[in-house]
């Protein structure tokens, strides 16, 4: 597959150009693509052990009672 790159700049103005209903379909794909994005991220992250200490302070803070319920 040859795939031709285009740029932001392309992009962005190929997006302005699109009827209503082409926006609204781009818009829904864009949403899902980015949550998903972002949950790629947030395995990522919990797998490598980018949360660790955080998660330590946190559960530490609550068993020295340093924590309220919501």
């Amino acid at each position: 597959m040859n795939a031709e790159i285009i740029t932001v700049e392309q992009l962005k103005n190929a997006v302005e150009k699109l009827p209503k209903d082409k926006l609204a379909q781009f818009r829904r794909w864009f949403e899902e693509f980015a949550a998903d994005e972002w949950d790629r991220q947030i395995e990522h992250d919990v797998s490598t052990g980018k949360w660790d200490k955080l998660a330590d302070e946190a559960l530490a803070e609550h068993q020295n009672g340093l924590t309220r319920k919501l």
